[in-house]
């Protein structure tokens, strides 16, 4: 249904900045990367703070869902709209606003590419280490709402680590400034960490300050073969132990997925065997000593053959980025995100194919090894039952392996029924607490994170 004429009228004349209706126009608002759809009735690319402001009070007024969107990457529903809703449109808000070398910082629109922000940075010998696979199209702002990462969080950890400060719209219209500049602050509770990872549900960010780390002075990307009987609970901890190379990604890729890389991008990965992908950091005077003493830890932690170089590892990483468009062409549907401490990891990788088997789909197993994060990907209907199940069942072995959830895909609409495991019950009301403070009408996102919504059909008041 579109908005009611009345609407219509109050959101064009009260809120400065391209309003959208046409239903063919909307059809690149209603989907993301996780197969959901549902056709916004607008979409609002505000001019700036205060239309954005302005729009979240049209919002309350007339009880209308936002959901903010950057680069429409996100995997578990986070930026597809409830029936009703209105997009909010950040891509145009790509300002680099400050790059301070001093202090290695950098303030943003939330609209910035990561990669393209990793192109302007280079030239100041900076760079952001978060890198996710979707690094060519996903934007700062969702990366910080969804505290995404990518292969280099095995050195450098989650987006969260990097976030300095936000600019934020709450959902009561209030513009709320959280962080430090500094290095480290000591001011009670951590505000800004309530805001990263909250998937627009509080509020919609407008700014984003960013730490920044040097950029190194060679990175070089290594792919080996993984022979079939390697244990990873003990590999791993050989492989990664001190004094270790200084790997900075330490990535998995199966046989199947690796064949689909390079029929897909024309790639060149060996394809008779599952691939370990590495990054080593690494120095122009020192690299072919560290190098050499890669290779020796390789042999001996069990790994054999000649490792295929890539001189420039950010090929390999966009190579890499492209493994769920690769696997899509082959059939599948789901694209999972559960972690595990290294010592469980070959139980998920044992009852993850035990379930697929048990529950007759195909599976494809890749994703971020060093932080025992696996990225199963399902050959199944996203909206079947059977999809369900295979989620659910994926979500409870990681739980009992000790393992979260979600490792860096967020929970929007598709784990939202899963809190609970994560938080407990008590853990949830505190988070629905936050919620009802900064969007006391439930405008901001219904459905993504929490376990229900009032402006969601069949959801509850929180």
């Amino acid at each position: 249904m579109p908005l009611p004429r009345d609407a219509s009228e109050a959101l064009r004349t009260e809120v400065a900045g391209t309003v959208t209706e046409d239903p063919d126009a909307l059809t690149r608002f209603a989907s993301d990367a996780s197969h959901m759809v549902q056709l916004p009735v607008a979409a609002v690319a505000p001019r700036d703070r205060e239309a954005l402001q302005r729009l979240v009070a049209w919002a309350r007024r007339w009880k209308i869902p936002l959901v903010a969107r950057g680069g429409g990457s996100s995997l578990d529903g986070e930026s597809v709209p409830p029936p009703g809703g209105v997009v909010v449109d950040f891509a145009g808000w790509n300002a680099i606003v400050e790059i301070s070398d001093a202090d290695r910082l950098v303030r943003v629109g939330p609209g910035v590419v990561n990669r393209d922000l990793h192109r302007i940075l280079a030239s100041h010998g900076l760079f952001f280490p978060p890198n996710p696979g979707s690094w060519t199209m996903s934007t700062i702002g969702g990366n910080a709402a969804t505290n995404a990462a990518g292969p280099r969080s095995f050195r450098y950890g989650s987006t969260r680590n990097w976030v300095r400060g936000l600019e934020a719209v709450l959902g009561t219209g209030e513009l709320l400034r959280v962080g430090h500049r500094t290095r480290k602050a000591s001011t009670g509770p951590d505000l800004l960490g309530f805001l990263v990872g909250s998937e627009g549900t509080l509020g919609m960010f407008t700014e984003v300050c960013l730490a920044l780390a040097p950029v190194p002075e060679r990175r070089v990307g290594l792919v080996l073969p993984v022979p079939d009987d390697l244990s990873f609970r003990r590999t791993l901890p050989r492989l990664l132990a001190s004094p270790a190379p200084a790997f900075s990604a330490v990535e998995y890729l199966d046989r199947a997925t690796a064949a689909a890389l390079n029929r897909f991008a024309s790639g060149r990965l060996p394809e008779d065997s599952a691939l370990l992908l590495t990054e080593l950091e690494s120095t122009a005077a020192d690299e072919e000593t560290d190098l050499e003493r890669v290779a020796r830890r390789f042999s001996e932690t069990g790994f054999t053959g000649e490792p295929v170089v890539y001189a420039d590892a950010d090929q390999l990483w966009t190579l890499r980025g492209q493994s769920g468009e690769a696997l899509e062409q082959e059939g599948v549907r789901i694209h999972e995100d559960v972690a595990v401490p290294w010592s469980r990891l070959d139980e998920l990788f044992e009852g993850t194919r035990a379930l697929a088997k048990r529950h007759d789909v195909l599976v494809r197993l890749f994703g971020h090894l060093g932080d025992g994060n696996l990225h199963p990907a399902f050959v199944v209907d996203p909206m079947s039952d059977r999809a369900r199940i295979v989620r659910r069942d994926l979500v409870l072995l990681a739980k009992r392996l000790g393992g979260t959830l979600s490792a860096e895909h967020g929970v929007g609409l598709l784990k939202a029924p899963y809190l609970a495991l994560e938080h407990g019950e008590v853990g949830v009301s505190v988070l629905e607490a936050i919620k009802r403070r900064c969007d006391p009408d439930g405008i901001l996102n219904p459905g993504k994170l929490y376990p229900a919504s009032p402006l969601v059909p069949g959801g509850a008041a929180s």
